[in-house]
């Protein structure tokens, strides 16, 4: 069956059916294979129509009418005739009830709906092209309009971040010569992606273009100096060769060798020799490659990956690599505990990266692989809750950790309750439920000091303290937040060192220090965390500290959270950041911040917004 597309990014158009079918054999609603379909007549059915796709949990006809008929005499009846202009056009679409709901039956297809799982279905990249409702004005609705520039900022980094998979997909499976057009083309899009740098550098040394390899790893370096003051991103250098044999050749391979470096890997990771632990793991993948054990060079991959991401603190380019690579050997398209962990680092990679569109498509694939491995279930729901926590979903995220809890418990798996207890705290703690966040985080400490969970803990202690914090509790508070500065900074940890600066900003905001404050948010903006939720979290509170001290940075803070925030699909720190333009004196953004509060189910958030009003 021929597909109808809703183009939603780019100039808004529906496109024909692409092949050519009998005329008799055509869906209802459906325009004649090659035939000019009708389309939408009038901005405000676009308007409305892409609302409703990006809301799949649906819109209250009344909230819709309001948001984008403002002006109108009878709002209702204005989004009822918007409505039937797209029944008209769309025929089989079905968009009722109360909250209104769209879904699109076969043969409909919408681009913005497609994101999270085109790269598993085959969809081109090249479809993903242009803004959403590129063209558009809608001026007479500041709110919508506001809305309209987070989604764009979304998508557009949803569709960056599909082109970077499906490069590596393709080098991972042996086709170079996509994977540099793919990277190429993302790279036009963002000149400064170090990772799509990397990919297409790779791609090129593949098919054998060592100078035009060379020629790329050149004008990069000379972008990051000229417009960066930055040198050249290690990743992009380390990409130019790839490293030379790791064994002796005389080192038998077979499987009883990859699984005895394996195990060497994994047992020197738990005593702390992180360097020798990879290094044993490279040999491991080296020689699953020799013995053409693929199941082996899937699983050794996947393990290689999961120790650079969680224990070297590696993001880029060349761990996604080890993952696509995982996916090729171990055909996925089954239940597999590799596959099933493969997208799982995939999709905790996409939520660090703040691409929640693309997080959610992993961690679809995971689960489904997944299936029958009850512990990886477990650890599958805990990124989810991540995502949900990140998103502003908080009722999803309190059930996926809830469950994941369930799952470690039964597993005997400590460590996963912990990591589950302190997300499930920090959920608690950004909703004001202090009394169930700390219990959730004291468990946590719990579980970390029973496994000797130093690296954890950081980010534990910090919550910890600013639940006591947020209680008034000052003096506990700045004992175990100074401890999570120190701990995250000997590690060497951003993550946990922006979380940390961001706590001890607030901590001296509380005790009206404003110097304090903006020393802390400085040290805290020094490192650059892979996981955005931090900078967000740190923006916000320099946001906070710079009004509150009259620093004229904070229209910066605030513009820098904003972007990104709605990049990120972060919609609290999106409402936040609307917060502090408009105790800036922007009336617009604090009618959007208005608005959009109301979307989220945090009572923290929304009396917070009530405070600061329009300065």
């Amino acid at each position: 069956m021929a597909d109808t597309w809703i183009r939603l990014l780019g100039p808004p158009r529906i496109e024909p059916p692409e092949a050519v079918a009998p005329v008799d054999s055509q869906p209802t609603g459906a325009a004649p294979p090659g035939a000019a379909p009708p389309q939408p007549r009038g901005r405000k059915a676009w308007a409305v129509l892409a609302y409703l796709a990006l809301n799949p949990a649906g819109a209250g006809r009344s909230r819709t009418a309001a948001l984008l008929f403002p002006d109108a005499a009878d709002p209702l009846g204005a989004l009822r005739w918007n409505l039937s202009e797209l029944r008209r056009v769309l025929g089989g679409a079905a968009i009722a009830g109360d909250p209104l709901r769209l879904e699109l039956r076969q043969p409909w297809r919408c681009d913005v709906l497609e994101l999270g799982s085109a790269a598993a279905r085959g969809v081109d990249p090249a479809r993903f092209e242009g803004q959403l409702l590129e063209g558009l004005n809608f001026a007479d609705s500041p709110v919508f309009e506001s809305w309209l520039a987070d989604q764009r900022y979304r998508l557009e980094n949803a569709v960056q971040s599909l082109l970077y998979d499906a490069a590596l997909a393709a080098l991972a499976a042996g086709v170079p010569a996509d994977a540099a057009a793919l990277a190429s083309r993302a790279l036009r899009r963002d000149p400064f992606s170090a990772d799509c740098a990397a990919v297409l550098v790779k791609a090129l040394v593949a098919l054998g273009e060592q100078r035009r390899a060379r020629e790329q790893v050149t004008a990069f370096g000379e972008l990051y100096r000229a417009e960066l003051g930055l040198p050249l991103p290690e990743e992009v250098r380390r990409a130019l060769s790839e490293p030379g044999p790791a064994s002796d050749s005389a080192t038998p391979a077979n499987a009883a060798t990859v699984r005895s470096y394996l195990d060497a890997g994994a047992a020197s990771l738990s005593a702390g020799a992180v360097d020798r632990g990879l290094a044993q793991l490279r040999l491991a993948v080296e020689l699953a490659q020799r013995a053409g054990e693929r199941h082996l060079l899937a699983e050794a991959l996947v393990t290689l990956a999961g120790a650079v991401i969680h224990q070297a603190g590696g993001r880029g380019a060349e761990v996604a690599d080890f993952l696509h690579r995982a996916l090729t050997a171990e055909a996925p398209d089954g239940g597999s505990r590799t596959a099933a962990a493969a997208y799982r680092e995939l999709g905790y990679l996409a939520v660090q990266r703040g691409v929640p569109d693309r997080a959610a498509g992993w961690l679809a694939k995971a689960m489904r692989a997944a299936k029958g491995f009850p512990d990886e279930q477990s650890r599958i729901l805990a990124i989810q809750g991540m995502l949900a926590s990140d998103t502003a979903r908080y009722g999803d995220a309190e059930a996926a950790l809830g469950e994941s809890v369930r799952l470690a418990a039964g597993a005997g798996s400590r460590r996963q309750q912990a990591f589950d207890e302190a997300l499930l705290g920090r959920v608690y703690l950004i909703r004001g439920e202090l009394g169930r966040a700390a219990a959730c985080l004291d468990r946590a400490l719990a579980g970390v000091a029973a496994e000797h969970w130093t690296a954890f803990e950081p980010f534990v202690a910090g919550l910890r303290g600013e639940t006591y914090l947020a209680a008034g509790r000052l003096e506990e508070a700045a004992a175990l937040i100074d401890r999570s500065w120190v701990m995250a900074e000997q590690a060497g940890d951003h993550c946990y060192m922006a979380l940390a600066a961001g706590a001890e900003a607030r901590l001296f905001l509380a005790h009206g220090d404003l110097a304090a404050a903006e020393h802390w948010v400085g040290r805290g903006l020094a490192p650059s965390p892979w996981y955005l939720w931090y900078s967000a979290r740190l923006l916000d509170v320099a946001a906070e500290v710079a009004l509150a001290a009259g620093s004229p940075r904070a229209s910066e803070f605030a513009d820098r959270l904003g972007e990104l925030a709605s990049r990120s699909g972060m919609r609290e720190f999106a409402v936040r950041a609307q917060s502090h333009r408009a105790a800036l004196g922007d009336p617009d953004a604090a009618e959007s911040a208005r608005w959009l509060a109301k979307e989220i189910d945090n009572p923290v958030l929304a009396g917070w917004v009530a405070q600061h009003r329009m300065g």
